[in-house]
């Protein structure tokens, strides 16, 4: 069930389904993204959503899950493969750049549903890879 509910997040996420993404967590989800504050509730990730994909075009490959023995933590390796569409806040410039990047998350897990997930990714390789 545990892995079930990563995956699900996952391939929702690939899918561009952020409706599906919302339905794997919990009312009060905590996410923690790299280099930013700690967002609470679907309400605050949704919007997150929204932002990303306005931003940015990614689809998430090479994918690795694992799951604690107890089900309670999971976490996962992956590939971001993304287009820079829009020019996010105070980042360069978008004009359409493609990056490759290595990221995980960590996640939570608690009755069936996603109560906490946090993404690493490596910031300046990203910002190189834009430039």
């Amino acid at each position: 069930m545990s892995r079930n509910v990563v995956q699900d997040y996952f391939d929702a996420f690939n899918a561009g389904d952020v409706e599906a993404m919302l339905a794997c967590l919990s009312t009060d989800v905590e996410h923690h993204v790299n280099e930013g504050q700690i967002r609470v509730g679907k309400v605050k990730f949704g919007e997150f959503c929204a932002h990303m994909n306005h931003c940015y075009d990614e689809t998430l490959t090479d994918m690795v899950i694992l799951v604690s023995e107890d089900g309670t933590r999971a976490a996962a390796e992956y590939v971001v493969n993304g287009t820079y569409k829009a020019t996010d806040g105070e980042l360069p410039a978008a004009r359409g750049q493609s990056y490759r990047l290595p990221a995980g998350s960590f996640f939570t897990l608690k009755d069936g549903q996603i109560t906490r997930v946090t993404t690493y990714y490596n910031l300046s390789d990203w910002l190189r890879q834009v430039a």
